[in-house]
């Protein structure tokens, strides 16, 4: 038995939503991507687990719907939530927990140069060597999630801001290409970068000026 003998099943309709077939990774992809965010609102380390199941269901879904770069983007998630774990367990200036911070000047500068090298590099590639039909715009999702997920990792309040304006495009594409469910599930992702916002904010000022500053 192949790996695509093993996987098909994950990839069969589990019912129809607006007379468009969802299938089984794309469901047991929305639960899996609910739990995830509203782990991270609450800062609980088991977000990550949780996150590496909910990447790789969604991979499956992005590569059978032709989001090539959203797929790829999907292992690249594998390794980030290993280096996620870590840093949220061990990368405090003591070895302990990671407190929440905001996002320096230097990194901000570096991630948007990253974003937008990223972009255009995924642009040009996804033209050239797909059949996809969305290519800027699945290289700008990718580009600001990546983004974002580094954010995440760090615990930089400012990585919900960018989870925030990728969601925005992520669910009008997805609905364009037909997986209403995950652009119902981005609504949802939404909502909850809202509230991770607010929440991390809260932390953040609940530890005083000293730490804003830091």
């Amino acid at each position: 038995m192949g790996l695509h003998d093993l996987l098909e099943p994950l990839l069969r309709p589990a019912f129809r939503l607006g007379g468009v077939p969802t299938s089984w990774a794309e469901l047991v992809g929305f639960v899996t991507g609910v739990v995830n965010v509203w782990l991270v609102v609450r800062q609980n380390i088991w977000n990550w687990p949780v996150g590496a199941a909910n990447v790789i269901l969604l991979g499956l879904v992005f590569l059978d719907g032709g989001l090539y770069a959203d797929a790829g983007l999907q292992v690249v998630y594998v390794g980030l939530q290993v280096y996620g774990w870590y840093c949220w367990r061990y990368g405090g200036r003591g070895r302990d927990e990671l407190p929440v911070r905001r996002t320096t000047r230097n990194e901000w500068a570096l991630l948007a140069g990253a974003g937008v090298v990223l972009t255009a590099a995924l642009t040009w590639l996804l033209n050239v060597h797909t059949d996809s039909t969305v290519p800027f715009w699945d290289a700008l999702t990718t580009a600001l999630s990546l983004m974002a997920v580094y954010g995440q990792s760090r615990k930089l309040l400012e990585s919900w801001w960018l989870w925030i304006t990728a969601d925005l495009v992520y669910i009008p594409l997805y609905f364009h290409k037909d997986l209403h469910l995950t652009s119902g599930l981005y609504v949802v992702f939404l909502t909850l970068c809202v509230f991770g916002l607010l929440a991390w904010r809260r932390d953040l000022a609940a530890r005083g000026p000293v730490a804003v500053a830091a």
